[in-house]
C-alpha cells in the first residue's frame, strides 16, 4: 500500500489512522499504539525491495493457517432450540459454539458428506457414513439456507477440483503463470540491480561532490589563513601602537611619580628639619619658661624682701619722726649721736642739723632699688 520504506516520507504517526491488528489480538499485549508502530514500521523496512503481489502472496500464505481464515459463520439453531454457530470454509462444514469460535464442536469434512439440502428454514446433512446420524438445524431465514447451499456447493467443488488431475487447460494456466513468475523474477533482479548501481551511482556522486567540497574549502583555507593573518598583522600593529602610546603615558607617569617622590622628599626632609627645629625651639622655650619661672620666683622673692625692707625703713622713718618730734619739743638736749640698732641696714646716716632733719640713702642703692622695681614690673 506504501510501497517501500522511506524514513523521509514514512515519519512518526504514518500509520496512526490505520487498522492493522484486531483488537483481540492487541488486548493479548500491554503495548501501546506508539509502541506497535515502532514494531510495525521496523518490520516493514525489513521487506525492503519486495513487490506487491509478492507480499500479498507472503500475506496469504501466513493467514491461511489461521483458525478463523476463510470461515463464513451463521447463527443456527438444534432440534433442542440451542443456539449454533455454522462455519463454512474450504475443508468442510463445522459447528461452534458461539463462545468458541476457534475449536468446532462436530466437523464434517467435504470427503465425508454425501448430501446436503434445505427445506424451508431446515438444513439438513446427511454424512456418507448412514451409521452416523443426518445434522438437521434451523437457520432464521429462507435466504440464509441459500447462502448456506451456495457456499457448500463452491468450496466442495473447489475441494473436489484440488483432488482431480489438472485439466490441459489448467497445465497451460499454471506453466503460463511460472513463466510469468520468472519473467517478474527476472524483472525484479534487474530492477534491483539497476536499483543497486543507481544507489551506488548516488553514493558515488555523493562522495565526488563531498570531494568536490573538501577540495574547495581547502582551497579557500589558504585565502582564509591569509586573510586571517593579514588582520591578525593588522591588529599586532595597532595593538603595538596603543602599546606603544600606553608605553608613553606610563614613562610620563612615571617621571611625574617620580617628581612627586622627590618632592615629598624634599618636603619630608624640610618637615623633619623644620620639625627638629621646632624641637629645638620648643625645648629651648621649656628651658628659657624654666629660668623665667626661677628668675620670676626669685625676683618674687626680692620684691618681698624689698617690701618688707620698705616697711622697716617706713616704720624706722616714722620713729625717727616721732623721735624728733619729742626732740624738738623739749628746751634743750645734749647732742645725741645716732642709734644704729633703729636704722635700717642700707641707711649711712642721720643727721639732725637745727631744726631740720636730713634722711638721706646713697644714690647706688636707690638706683639698685628702681631697678629691681622696674624688673618686677
Amino acid at each position: 500500500q506504501y510501497g517501500d520504506y522511506d524514513p523521509s516520507v514514512h515519519k512518526r504517526g504514518f500509520l496512526a489512522q490505520e487498522e492493522l491488528l484486531p483488537k483481540r489480538v492487541i488486548n493479548l499485549y500491554q503495548m501501546t499504539p506508539e509502541m506497535w508502530e515502532e514494531r510495525i514500521t521496523a518490520w516493514y523496512a525489513e521487506h525492503r525491495g519486495r513487490a506487491r503481489d509478492e507480499a500479498e502472496m507472503e500475506y496469504l500464505k501466513i493467514a491461511q493457517d489461521l483458525e478463523m481464515y476463510g470461515v463464513n459463520y451463521f447463527a443456527i439453531r438444534n432440534k433442542k432450540g440451542t443456539e449454533l454457530l455454522l462455519g463454512v470454509d474450504a475443508l468442510g462444514l463445522h459447528i461452534y459454539d458461539p463462545e468458541n469460535r476457534l475449536t468446532p464442536k462436530i466437523s464434517f469434512p467435504w470427503n465425508e458428506i454425501r448430501n446436503i439440502s434445505y427445506s424451508d428454514k431446515e438444513f439438513t446433512i446427511k454424512p456418507l457414513d448412514k451409521k452416523i446420524d443426518v445434522f438437521k438445524f434451523n437457520s432464521s431465514k429462507l435466504r440464509v439456507n441459500k447462502l448456506i447451499l451456495q457456499l457448500c456447493i463452491g468450496n466442495h467443488d473447489l475441494f473436489m477440483r484440488r483432488r482431480k488431475a489438472d485439466s490441459l487447460e489448467v497445465q497451460q494456466m499454471k506453466a503460463q503463470a511460472r513463466e510469468e513468475k520468472a519473467r517478474k523474477q527476472m524483472e525484479r533482479q534487474r530492477l534491483a540491480r539497476e536499483k543497486q548501481m543507481r544507489e551506488e551511482a548516488e553514493r558515488t556522486r555523493d562522495e565526488l561532490e563531498k570531494r568536490l567540497l573538501q577540495m574547495k574549502e581547502e582551497a579557500t583555507m589558504p585565502n582564509e589563513v591569509l586573510m586571517r593573518s593579514e588582520e591578525t598583522a593588522d591588529l599586532l600593529a595597532e595593538k603595538a601602537q596603543i602599546t606603544e602610546e600606553e608605553a608613553k603615558l606610563l614613562a610620563q607617569k612615571a617621571a611625574e611619580a617620580e617628581q612627586e617622590m622627590q618632592r615629598i622628599k624634599a618636603t619630608a626632609i624640610r618637615t623633619e628639619e623644620e620639625k627638629r627645629v621646632m624641637e629645638q625651639k620648643v625645648l629651648e622655650a621649656e628651658v628659657l619658661a624654666l629660668k623665667m619661672a626661677e628668675e620670676s620666683e626669685r625676683r618674687a622673692k626680692e620684691a618681698d624682701q624689698l617690701k618688707q625692707d620698705l616697711q622697716e625703713a617706713r616704720e624706722a622713718e616714722r620713729r625717727a619722726k616721732q623721735k624728733l618730734l619729742e626732740i624738738t619739743t623739749k628746751p634743750t638736749y645734749p647732742p645725741i649721736n645716732p642709734i644704729p640698732a633703729l636704722l635700717p641696714p642700707d641707711m649711712s646716716s642721720f643727721n639732725l642739723i637745727g631744726d631740720s632733719l636730713s634722711f638721706d640713702f646713697k644714690d647706688t642703692d636707690m638706683k639698685r632699688l628702681s631697678m629691681e622695681i622696674e624688673k618686677e614690673k
